[in-house]
């Protein structure tokens, strides 16, 4: 039995760890959104830890504002746009300046020739021409703080649009100002309702058209503040709007459409802002089905592609991803008003059990947690729904009472239920007087409650005046019109308020300074190449990572001295930096026992490896270790992100289960501890068939340990791949049994 080289994730891993150099984590929960003062703070790996936020009220609510390219002329496109760009500059009370060089009015306002000719600095140029390059230089000494381009024909058209699009940024760049665009369009000066109270929606679009149904859910009661449509992006980008919307006090909720992201450090930085803050982001993020194209030695480079790693970095900080435009505007819209939740758990309140049942069924597979109503609530209710109806959760009161008062009682009995944050009550059409009578029982039991209520009106056709008045007509009830709609966003509810109440921003914690391990590192590294098996273990040795005994021998003699002194049984392996997966060449052999196996299995490796032209730099003698589960942790190189860490179930059966985790540094230990709780395989680790649990906790402090060469060794390590890593019986560690490292 194998000793263990760690104790607790107490004193002694806080030793180890800071013996690495790394900062132990305290016990200090920040949040508070750190000062635009340190924004250009770095970590270990060159990476900003803050990001500034701009300032975009002047944007949105400037007080001057020129229309280059302006137009009154009948027929022309740029006459529709400057007349709504009049209105809009009239709602915000901006001054408006129309520029054109052979006009002397437009629409009744004093028009200017030139850019030089304008009477004032003016906060946000809007630029209705085919090439804004030009109009940028000469905006440059205007001192104008923003401008927006609505010329497409840029990146979105391929290489020749996208060189075009580079000159656009650099010209940006040295004029100072900030540029919305190119290839956007008028949402930004869309007219938002100002009757409309409570907290709002901002929007943020990459193509226009798909934000739409947000921009609609005004009809519904639902408040928006601001729609920033990003376009291509050649300066301010999504990241920039999430940072800004993240610090109005308006702002309940963030809705996204996502195409592709500019910077994979800006958009976590954003979203951890925005998560300090406890404002929801919920996006959609086209590029599901996108293949991550990338050559890769390692499993781990095969068990990520490109949308597995946004997917989990989204998940990582708190960011809501939804599939549909529906499930945006619906979870959006819940996220905004309702307020945090007393409780988690969940009731269902039908007049069908047939509904109540099927409705509890996708509920409960979704996650929700939907607990049984104890045996006094239960009596409670039975004193107005009929003894043979079932009321333990779901509540069945096989039909709302419409002629007295029993029905507003059964509702204000399970909102009481300390257990109960949520009562969910589907509809599946309307069934007048009853469904009219429920409703309004809903509403009027949501206006004396702090937990949230949710209604499902199943009709198709929604016109039915319990929906569009009754409903609809109240901002304490949550409406929507599918129950899977229903169940994703009280999840994401839920499960955001879950999330911001013990969040802690993982950019305190990340390291500045290099750890001495790195200088040990360095000194392993070759540039260009992959690592052979032993001196990939040296490099997890200089991190503090265990590995099994061993000897790199270059004779059969000496294979028979060392594994006398790692001790029988050993295993062998051909080892070299060409190598990569050596069971499939048959360069692996295990439980020898014997001075003359051994000397037969160095002959056997090394005439393989002449076979195969393979060059060795020995063979390694290694202690065999049986007893723990088999699991994968490794680095890979993301374009968007950069290094990320990836631990999942490992083995020769790695790629076939693909099961596996993902997270983007830097991350702490929770993060960690949840990415084993993903794998569907997370089981194995707790012990079955009368196996002992695994010493999850030295699996933790691996993939800690594994995150910090990350961090350290992102510029020159491409891959690394530990596989298997043995995960033995608790309180024994963990041991890195093969591994593979590839230097860019």
């Amino acid at each position: 039995m194998l000793g263990s080289t760690h104790g607790t994730l107490t004193t002694d891993f806080r030793a180890r760890v800071e013996a690495c150099g790394e900062t132990p984590r305290t016990a200090v929960h920040s949040t508070a959104a750190p000062s635009d003062g340190d924004a250009a703070e770095l970590d270990v790996s060159g990476r900003p830890l803050h990001s500034d936020v701009p300032d975009l009220d002047r944007f949105f609510r400037p007080e001057s504002v020129a229309v280059i390219g302006a137009s009154d002329a009948d027929g022309r496109p740029n006459t529709g746009i400057t007349r709504q760009l009049i209105a809009w500059a009239g709602r915000v009370g901006a001054r408006i300046h129309p520029v054109h060089p052979t006009r002397a009015t437009v629409f009744g306002l004093p028009c200017h020739a030139s850019v030089a000719d304008l009477p004032e600095e003016v906060d946000l140029a809007v630029l209705l021409v085919s090439d804004p390059v030009p109009v940028i230089e000469q905006l440059a000494d205007t001192k104008v703080k923003f401008a927006v381009a609505f010329a497409s024909g840029f990146a979105e058209t391929g290489e020749a649009g996208a060189a075009a699009q580079a000159r656009l940024s650099a010209a940006v760049r040295r004029s100072g100002l900030r540029l919305l665009g190119p290839n956007t369009n008028l949402n930004a000066f869309e007219e938002f309702r100002e009757d409309l109270e409570g907290p709002a929606i901002a929007l943020i679009t990459q193509s226009g058209h798909q934000g739409r149904p947000v921009y609609t859910l005004q009809e519904l009661g639902i408040r928006l503040s601001h729609w920033a449509p990003t376009g291509n992006e050649a300066d301010l980008e999504t990241s920039d709007f999430i940072s800004y919307f993240a610090e109005q006090p308006e702002v309940g909720a963030i809705a996204c459409y996502v195409e592709g992201l500019k910077d994979g450090r800006q958009f976590l930085l954003a979203a951890d802002r925005a998560a300090r803050n406890g404002v929801p982001v919920v996006a959609v993020k086209v590029g599901r089905t996108e293949t991550g194209a990338r050559t890769a030695a390692s499993h781990t480079g095969k068990l990520t592609g490109a949308d597995t790693v946004v997917d989990a970095a989204m998940r990582q900080f708190g960011v809501i991803r939804v599939d549909g435009l529906d499930e945006l505007q619906d979870t959006a819209a819940l996220l905004a008003r309702a307020r945090a939740p007393r409780a988690d758990g969940v009731v269902v309140y039908s007049i069908s059990g047939g509904t109540g049942a099927h409705f509890s069924d996708l509920a409960t597979e979704a996650g929700l947690t939907l607990p049984t109503l104890s045996e006094a609530k239960q009596r409670e209710l039975h004193q107005w729904i009929p003894d043979y109806l079932g009321v333990a959760n779901p509540v069945d009161n096989g039909g709302h009472p419409v002629g007295d008062w029993r029905g507003r009682k059964i509702i204000d009995a399970i909102l009481a239920d300390p257990s109960v944050g949520v009562l969910i009550c589907p509809i599946t059409g309307p069934f007048p007087p009853m469904s009219d009578r429920l409703a309004q029982d809903l509403v009027d039991a949501a206006e004396q409650t702090d937990k949230l209520v949710c209604v499902i009106w199943g009709s198709p056709i929604g016109t039915e005046e319990a929906y569009r008045t009754t409903l609809l007509g109240s901002s304490r009830v949550a409406t929507f019109r599918t129950f899977g709609n229903c169940i994703t966003a009280v999840r994401a509810y839920l499960g955001h308020h879950r999330f911001t109440a013990s969040y802690r921003s993982p950019f305190d914690d990340a390291p500045r300074t290099p750890s001495p391990s790195f200088r040990k590192a360095q000194a392993l590294m070759r540039p260009g190449q992959q690592l052979s098996e032993h001196a990939a273990k040296q490099l997890l040795r200089a991190y503090g990572i265990r590995v099994p005994r061993e000897q790199l021998v270059t004779s059969a003699a000496a294979a028979v001295r060392a594994a006398g002194l790692v001790g029988y049984p050993v295993v062998m392996k051909a080892s070299g930096p060409q190598l990569g997966h050596k069971t499939e060449l048959g360069l692996v052999k295990i439980g020898l026992t014997s001075a003359s196996q051994i000397r037969d299995a160095y002959r056997e490796l090394t005439d393989i490896a002449r076979y195969e032209n393979i060059p060795l730099d020995g063979v390694l003698v290694c202690q065999m270790v049986e007893r723990g589960v088999e699991m994968v942790v490794g680095v890979t190189q993301d374009d968007l992100f950069g290094p990320t860490v990836t631990v999942g179930l490992g083995g020769v059966l790695v790629e076939v289960l693909h099961d596996a985790a993902v997270r983007v540094p830097p991350f702490g230990e929770d993060q960690a501890r949840h990415m084993l709780t993903e794998l569907r395989g997370h089981p194995l680790l707790e012990g079955v068939r009368g196996a002992p649990p695994a010493d999850v906790d030295a699996l933790v402090e691996v993939i800690l340990r594994v995150q910090r060469m990350a961090l350290e060794l992102g510029d020159v390590l491409s891959e690394l791949d530990i596989n298997p890593l043995m995960v033995l019986p608790r309180g024994q560690g963990a041991v890195a049994l093969d591994a593979l490292a590839a230097c860019r």
